[in-house]
């Protein structure tokens, strides 16, 4: 029903999407899975499940970014810190295609987004259509996603708006809309070795053609995160 464990991950991340500033972590990985009926914990992430067909299930699933300090991103510099983000919401699956050892779902998550701080703040939804491939590959699990981001005006102002009082001579005042948010390809692999697990993912984000793409906090259109994580099972 369930297993535990402990290890590390160590990831690089651009500060937002759009900026052109990373930031290394390393930080200790809680290894946990939940096989229940209703509530799971696996590589699809944690979720309670609602309802679970051949076809479909309706989950509600969890999502996490890092916090970005102002003075820490040149391009934010005496604006307020962007705190962690925690994001809750359902998240439809509808099984396309599938086969012995692999899959294909297209998977629509539709998330509120809240920040993680000593007063916590609603900022707006945010939602990521997608297609998931997954395949069994010898020991391996193999996994790649493509989709679109998109969200509401609130969440992008959160990250892309530039309140007046803020703006200088080159970083102007700046109202970010709600609408399309860019592109997002992401790949992992993962696979237990005895008592030990191993993860291991790249992904790509795009800016170009977003709603706030004109803002002077978008410094580049592309950008690329990482990620390793080991965990002993025990």
């Amino acid at each position: 029903l369930w297993e535990a464990g402990l290890g590390l991950s160590a990831l690089t991340l651009p500060h937002y999407r759009g900026s052109d500033q990373n930031q290394s972590w390393l930080l200790p990985l809680p290894y946990f899975v939940y096989r229940g009926d209703i509530f799971r914990a696996d590589r699809d992430g944690a979720r309670a499940v609602f309802v679970d067909s051949q076809r479909f299930d309706v989950d509600v699933s969890v999502g996490f970014s890092a916090p970005t300090r102002g003075d820490d991103n040149v391009a934010r510099r005496g604006m307020p810190e962007l705190a962690g983000a925690l994001e809750v919401g359902p998240n439809v699956n509808l099984r396309l295609a599938r086969g012995p050892g692999w899959k294909v779902e297209f998977r629509l998550p539709v998330h509120a987004v809240f920040t993680v701080q000593r007063e916590p703040k609603a900022i707006g939804w945010t939602t990521q259509p997608n297609v998931n491939v997954d395949w069994r590959i010898a020991d391996w699990n193999v996994g790649a996603q493509i989709g679109m981001l998109a969200g509401t005006r609130r969440y992008h102002d959160y990250i892309y708006g530039v309140d007046s009082r803020y703006a200088t001579a080159t970083r102007a005042a700046y109202d970010a809309p709600g609408g399309h948010a860019g592109w997002r390809l992401t790949s992992g692999v993962s696979r237990r070795f005895g008592n030990w697990w191993f993860g291991a993912f790249v992904r790509a984000d795009s800016v170009a053609g977003a709603a706030f793409h004109d803002s002077p906090l978008v410094k580049r259109d592309h950008n690329l995160s990482a990620g390793v994580a080991l965990s002993w099972v025990f």
